[in-house]
């Protein structure tokens, strides 16, 4: 029984078998403070130096790898049947869209563009620019590995989804907004997004006062996201949920407290200090909080701090893994059956930490006091 159990627990997902067959390089760990400092090797699937990334958080539902496009460079045609939304940190070019049947699409793209390939759409991604163009591409790969085994099938698949992606011209034009019914917020359908850092985003307090933030939906995924923007001298609420979420910095600098929340909401205060994770982040960093950890947000500088969130979590075509680890709400207390923990619910020293990084950044703190 116990010899079972261990080959059990080391034995290898079919995505992890794949991802590592592939003879490129893997960056691991909780998180990445910049992308950009990490070796690449060409990939035989994109054409260009490309790296996987495999965040303990991602945990089978995300995937990411990062490309780097040579000027005038592009990456192989490619189509797949998995999810992708692709993030410029660096460059200018274009994504041409082949098909369905005899439609061809572009788009301009350049340093903060996002940009989605539907599902099982036959793409190419084309450097325009006199530099080297860095891409992030997040998606969902793993699930579909897990589930099919088969990269012919994946891969080779003459399926249109013409339901997510028709072909037709005005397609990436789409740029709807409207209330979440189920929560405070709103949500932003749209089909590509000139500049991320750019976005005007509405009030939503749930995470704190004057913080900004919309969901938005991309290309009929379930594979969406939102952005949030928190001001200086401020932090969010701590809150768990499930895993796949991958955050990156669009601006500003600070940090991320991350813990298992069977450590409770005072992991400090009850001797389990040593167990909280702390990941530093920048502009282009990345990170994934693993499933029911805790996670919180401390922008230290002067400047607000703009997050990205990718993640399963469509409104239009929810993912059900996500919605039960979620069932009792990401913005409701922990107190109420949900999973946030409010202010006057934290351990004391999460602020005192915060206290003495802003210090540092010669920062005004903004926060509400409140007892121990």
């Amino acid at each position: 029984m116990s010899e079972a159990k261990g080959q059990m627990s080391t034995r290898q997902t079919p995505y992890v078998t794949w991802m590592r067959s592939q003879d490129i390089p893997v960056i691991e760990g909780y998180g990445v403070t910049n992308l950009q400092e990490h070796p690449l090797k060409t990939w035989s699937r994109t054409g260009v130096p490309t790296s996987f990334v495999h965040m303990r958080g991602m945990e089978g539902i995300t995937g990411m790898y990062v490309m780097e496009i040579p000027p005038g460079g592009s990456t192989t045609v490619d189509k797949h049947l998995y999810e992708k939304v692709v993030y410029v940190m660096k460059g200018q070019g274009e994504t041409e869209y082949l098909g369905p049947g005899e439609a061809t699409n572009t788009v301009n793209w350049k340093e903060g563009s996002l940009f989605a390939i539907p599902l099982n759409t036959t793409h190419r991604i084309v450097n325009k620019g006199k530099e080297p163009a860095f891409l992030v591409a997040t998606n969902t790969a793993p699930l579909a590995f897990d589930l099919y085994y088969r990269e012919d099938f994946i891969h080779g698949s003459d399926k249109v989804f013409d339901d997510r992606y028709d072909g037709r011209k005005d397609y990436f034009e789409l740029d709807k907004r409207s209330r979440d019914v189920f929560r405070p917020g709103w949500i932003w359908e749209t089909n590509f997004i000139p500049d991320a850092r750019a976005v005007e985003l509405p009030v939503n307090e749930r995470r704190g006062s004057g913080y900004l933030n919309i969901q938005f939906e991309i290309c009929e995924n379930s594979l969406i996201g939102h952005f949030t923007n928190f001001p200086t001298g401020r932090y969010t609420k701590a809150h768990y949920h499930g895993g796949g979420a991958i955050l990156t910095i669009l601006s500003s600098e600070g940090y991320s407290l991350m813990w298992p929340n069977d450590l409770g909401p005072r992991p400090f205060a009850g001797g389990k200090g040593d167990k909280v994770v702390r990941v530093d982040w920048k502009e282009g960093s990345v990170f994934s909080p693993p499933t029911n950890w805790f996670h919180q947000h401390f922008n230290v500088t002067g400047i607000p701090a703009l997050q990205m969130a990718l993640r399963n979590g469509s409104a239009k075509h929810p993912f059900g893994v996500r919605k039960a680890a979620t069932r009792g709400g990401v913005s409701t207390s922990i107190y109420e059956g949900g999973t946030q923990i409010e202010y006057e619910d934290e351990d004391p020293e999460v602020r005192r930490i915060f206290d003495a990084e802003t210090a540092k950044h010669g920062v005004k703190v903004d926060m509400p006091r409140f007892g121990s």
